[in-house]
C-alpha cells in the first residue's frame, strides 16, 4: 500500500471512497464538525441522518457505509466512530484506521482518501496521530497468499491519501505517514517469515533474507556457519542443531557500528530463531504440532525491526541477533541427561530436549557481550507456561535491571504491545540446579516461564538485560483491527521505538 498526503478539503476528492470520523455521542443532537460536517453538508445532511436514526452513535470501529448520490464525487463515504472522545487514545487511532483500510479492501476498493484520525479533537500529536494512521492501515490489510494457487486475484487497497486542509501540518503528517510506513513494512516482513512454513523458512533461508536486507538497506550483515559457531564453541546452539540435516546459522545484522566501533554502546536485539520445533527426543504431541513453525518468531521480529531501524535512520547503534536451527531427532540428537558446553565455558545438563530455545539463547547472549551493549534485549517464543500465566494478551517480562525494564514498558505502553513483568527472585535459580553440571534446562513445571529466564540470566553477567517471553503473543487464531490471523510480527514495533527513544534519548 502507497500512503501519500495531500493538501485540500476532503469532501472534493474524486475517489473510491472517503473516510471520515465522529466520536461517540450519547444526546440526541448530533453536533458534526471538521471535516465530517463539511461531507456532511455536501451529501445534504446523509450523515447527520444516520446518525440521528440512533442506530451508529460512533462505536470504536463500528462503521457506516454511504453511497452518495447525485454529484458527490466520491462513490462511497465511510463513516469511522472513534468511541468516547475521554478514551481516545493512539491505539485506538491505530484500530480505527485499521478497521475502515480493512473494510475497503474487502469491498474490493483500491484508491480511497481519508481523514487523520486523532489529530483535532482527539489532541494526538500530528506525526504520531499519522503514524498511527499508516501503521494501522498497513497492518489490517496484510495479507499471505504465496502458497495458495488460483486465489491472487483478490483486491488489495493499493492508495491511500490523506487530505489535510491546513498546511501547516503537512510536514509533520509526511514524517508520520513514512516513518509508520517503514514500521509497518518491518511488521509485515517479520509476519512473512512467521507463516512461511518450515519447509521454506529454514535457519540458510532466514540468512540469506537477512544478508539481502541488509544490501538494501546497508545494514552490516555476519552469517556464521557451523564450523565458525564450534571455533567459537557454541556447543549449546550446535547441540540443538545436531539432529537436524539443515545446518544452524547464526546472523548478525550491525545498524550504526562502522569497523567494529561506535561513539555509543549499542543496543542489543536477541531473537530466537527455531525454524520448526519438533521438541527432540522429548517430542511434542502430534495435535497442533504443525504451529511450532512459528517457534523463530523472535527471530522475525529481530530481522523485521533491524530493517525498520536502518530504513529510519535511528541515530542509536543496533545489534541484532539471530541463532536460526530447527530442534529435531535422529540418532545424532542431543539427548536427556547429555551435558552441553556453552560459548561461555558453563555447561547445561539436559532434562528435556524441548526446552531448546534457551539453549541457543545462551550461547547468542555470550556473544551479545563483544558488544558491550548498553542493554540487551531477547525475544522468545519460550515456554508454554508464559502463555498459561498470561495467555494471548501481553508478553512476559523477565529482567535483571529496573531501568531497562522502565524503558521498554515505556515503549510497549506506545506500540500497545502489552507486557508484563514476572519475579526473578533467587528461588527460582535453586530450580535449575544440577547435580552434574552447573544447571539443568528446565526447572519443572512450577514457574516454568521464570526458570527458563533464570537459565537465561546466568549468560547476560551485569548487562542491563530484558528477556521478553511472546509464546502467546506471536500468533493468533483471531482476526483483531489491525493483526489479521497467523504470525503476529509482535516485538517488531516496541523494539524500533526503544531504539528510537534511546537514539533520541528521551529514555
Amino acid at each position: 500500500m502507497k500512503i501519500t498526503v495531500r493538501q485540500g478539503e476532503i469532501q472534493k476528492a474524486r475517489d473510491e471512497a472517503l473516510v471520515v470520523n465522529f466520536f461517540f455521542s450519547g444526546s440526541a443532537s448530533v453536533k458534526l464538525s471538521g471535516a465530517t460536517a463539511a461531507v456532511d453538508k455536501a451529501l445534504g445532511g446523509a450523515l447527520r441522518r444516520v446518525l440521528n436514526s440512533g442506530d451508529f452513535r460512533g462505536e470504536k470501529n463500528r462503521l457506516v457505509l454511504l453511497y452518495p448520490e447525485g454529484h458527490f464525487p466520491a462513490k462511497r463515504v465511510l463513516l469511522m466512530g472513534l468511541g468516547k472522545q475521554a478514551d481516545f487514545d493512539l491505539e485506538v487511532a491505530r484500530q480505527v484506521a485499521g478497521t475502515a483500510a480493512r473494510k475497503l479492501q474487502n469491498l474490493g476498493v483500491t484508491s480511497a482518501s481519508t481523514v487523520l484520525h486523532g489529530a483535532g479533537a482527539g489532541g494526538l500529536d500530528v506525526e504520531v496521530a499519522a503514524q498511527a494512521l499508516a501503521e494501522g492501515s498497513m497492518l489490517s490489510c496484510y495479507r499471505f497468499d504465496e502458497y495458495r494457487s488460483g486465489d491472487n486475484n483478490k483486491s488489495t487497497l493499493q492508495q491511500l491519501t490523506v487530505i489535510e486542509h491546513d498546511k501547516r501540518r503537512l510536514a509533520p503528517l509526511r514524517r508520520g505517514i513514512r516513518c509508520g510506513s517503514q514500521i509497518a513494512t518491518g511488521v509485515c516482513l517479520a509476519r512473512d517469515l512467521c507463516n512461511h512454513p518450515g519447509n521454506t523458512a529454514t535457519p540458510s533461508y532466514l540468512a540469506t533474507r537477512a544478508r539481502s536486507i541488509a544490501r538494501r538497506t546497508g545494514l552490516r550483515c555476519r552469517i556464521l556457519d557451523e564450523a565458525a559457531m564450534r571455533k567459537l564453541g557454541m556447543g549449546a546452539l550446535l547441540g540443538v542443531s545436531a539432529g537436524s540435516a539443515e545446518p544452524a546459522r547464526f546472523i548478525v545484522l550491525e545498524h550504526g557500528i562502522v569497523a567494529g566501533k561506535t561513539r555509543r554502546r549499542p543496543l542489543v536485539f536477541v531473537g530466537k530463531g527455531v525454524t520448526f520445533d519438533s521438541g527432540g527426543i522429548s517430542i511434542k504431541s502430534s495435535g497442533g504440532m504443525g504451529d511450532m513453525k512459528f517457534d523463530m518468531c523472535g527471530a522475525a521480529a529481530v530481522i523485521g525491526a533491524m530493517q525498520a531501524v536502518a530504513e529510519i535512520g535511528v541515530s542509536q547503534p543496533v545489534v541484532g541477533i539471530v541463532p536460526a536451527t530447527e530442534n529435531l531427532l535422529d540418532g545424532k540428537s542431543v539427548k536427556p541427561g547429555d551435558v552441553l558446553k556453552t560459548m561461555s565455558g558453563k555447561t547445561i545438563e539436559i532434562d528435556n530436549t524441548d526446552a531448546e530455545g534457551r539453549l541457543i539463547l545462551a550461547d547468542a547472549l555470550t556473544y551479545a557481550q563483544r558488544y558491550k551493549p548498553a542493554g540487551i534485549v531477547d525475544l522468545a517464543t519460550l515456554t508454554g507456561a508464559c502463555v498459561v500465566a498470561l495467555g494471548e494478551h501481553a508478553s512476559g517480562l523477565m529482567s535483571n535491571d529496573d531501568d531497562l525494564v522502565a524503558k521498554v514498558e515505556a515503549a510497549a505502553a506506545v506500540t500497545a504491545e502489552k507486557v508484563w513483568r514476572l519475579p526473578m527472585w533467587p528461588e527460582y535459580r535453586e530450580q535449575i540446579k544440577s547435580p552434574v553440571a552447573d544447571m539443568k534446562n528446565t526447572g519443572g513445571r512450577n514457574g516454568g516461564a521464570i526458570t527458563a529466564a533464570a537459565l537465561l540470566a546466568e549468560f547476560v553477567g551485569s548487562t542491563p538485560w530484558v528477556h521478553l517471553d511472546i509464546a502467546g503473543t506471536a500468533w493468533t487464531s483471531k482476526t483483531r483491527p489491525y493483526i489479521p490471523r497467523g504470525g503476529v510480527g509482535v516485538g517488531v514495533r516496541l523494539l524500533v521505538e526503544l531504539a528510537r527513544r534511546w537514539g533520541s534519548r528521551k529514555t
